[in-house]
């Protein structure tokens, strides 16, 4: 019996050791989580971090500011690229392996969608630019003109081809994966090009007003993990446990006062001011608009007695950009936090790793989404004339006469300004 006992008793033994083991390290585990704090203030590895994330930063600001110096046509190939960047990634958010191994041509069914969705969006917006391009040869200006009449019911028909090809896919026990997948797409299309093709339209209004914008968010980004890096206290929101109201604080000061600073600067270039009319890539040159010339600004009396200037030349687009400011340093994070607790219900840490430092590059486009679409809507709604134009009456004669009655037009137009 003393045999049986020793026997059926040695091995408990182990057992309990092994609980006991298992129950230290979760103790252990726990006290940790205690004590550790999710601000980079109070982070170990923030410097290492830092350099990481600076060394990064310094060759995305070096390489946009050389797509910014080629002009529209190349600032537009990259917002394209960003795009499918980003649907990629957010196309990868809901894959699952199991599944897409039964639905082979899944992926491509996707991609269809992207890439019809894209020829809409940017048939809409190039159209004219495409057109007034080829003007002076009378076969592709024919072809063109041929293309932009017919542009929505081509782009309409693949619509249907892919919509065709999902129907004649689905397969049994796949349908809510399925149709997951495809709710998936188009919410993704709505997110990707919503912003896009405002931020294509502002390209072709002129760089500045997709510089100035895209730069306020990249100031405030850089300045809010500058100054919650080195004196962030303060929680700011639970979505995103590392921000703080020290450095969301100090990049709203730095990216107003920027703001104010850098549309000067932009101001005074007119290859960044003028609006672009075609798709060529020449250097431009145009009459100076009036919100970009000087005017003299008499300082508050306020200012001290000892301070050598009195006036100074402001250009008046500096006080829009003040409303930028405002809004890429208060509004535009709210991007930020909307793709922080979108990563939370998903329970990734970031949507891609493309960038070292930083995650993916939806990651580097949440607050640029937001401030693309209110820089459009500031822009056509307080400082682009809504009269008529003769681009905008162009352009309906390119998309809705054929090539024989836009000739009928020019010879009714000669024949009414001969008489006149």
């Amino acid at each position: 019996m003393e045999e049986e006992n020793n026997v059926t008793s040695s091995p408990s033994t182990p057992v309990q050791r092994l609980r006991h083991r298992k129950r230290s390290s979760t103790e252990v585990l726990d006290g940790d989580k205690a004590s550790a704090s999710p601000l980079l203030v109070n982070d170990q590895n923030k410097y290492k971090s830092f350099m990481v994330r600076t060394y990064s930063t310094i060759w995305m600001i070096a390489g946009f500011v050389i797509v910014v110096y080629m002009g529209h046509l190349y600032i537009t190939g990259m917002v394209l690229v960003i795009q499918i960047f980003m649907a990629k990634e957010l196309f990868n958010l809901l894959r699952k392996a199991p599944e897409d191994k039964c639905l082979p041509w899944i992926k491509q069914l996707n991609w269809h969608f992207f890439f019809t969705a894209m020829l809409f969006v940017y048939g809409r917006i190039l159209s004219q630019r495409l057109a007034n391009t080829v003007t002076a040869d009378q076969f592709l200006y024919r072809l063109v003109s041929g293309l932009i009449k017919y542009h929505m019911a081509i782009c309409y028909f693949l619509y249907i081809i892919g919509f065709m090809w999902f129907i004649l896919t689905l397969k049994k026990k796949m349908y809510k994966y399925q149709f997951g997948q495809y709710a998936w797409t188009h919410m993704i299309l709505i997110v990707v090009f919503t912003q896009s093709s405002f931020t294509v339209a502002n390209i072709f209004e002129g760089i500045f007003w997709f510089l100035l914008p895209a730069s306020l968010i990249i100031i405030n980004d850089i300045f809010a993990y500058i100054f919650g890096f080195f004196f962030g206290r303060t929680p700011l929101i639970k979505l995103s446990p590392k921000k703080t109201w020290e450095g969301f604080i100090g990049a709203s000061v730095t990216t107003i006062i920027s703001a104010f600073i850098l549309a000067n600067i932009l101001g005074r270039f007119p290859w960044l001011t003028c609006p672009r009319q075609d798709l060529s890539t020449g250097w431009l040159q145009c009459d100076a608009d009036p919100l970009f010339k000087p005017e003299p600004f008499a300082l508050p009396a306020w200012i001290p007695e000892w301070f050598p200037w009195k006036e100074m030349e402001v250009l008046p687009v500096q006080w829009h950009a003040l409303c930028l400011g405002l809004f890429a340093s208060i509004i535009a994070p709210f991007g930020g936090f909307f793709a922080s607790g979108f990563k939370r219900a998903f329970k990734i840490k970031d949507f891609g790793d493309s960038i070292p430092g930083h995650g993916g590059i939806t990651d580097r486009m949440d607050c640029q989404m937001v401030m693309a679409v209110f820089a459009y809507i500031y822009l056509q709604s307080f400082i682009v004339s809504q009269s008529v134009s003769v681009d905008k009456i162009l352009d309906q004669i390119l998309t809705n006469l054929s090539f024989e009655e836009q000739q009928a037009l020019f010879t009714r137009l000669g024949q009414m300004i001969g008489n006149s």
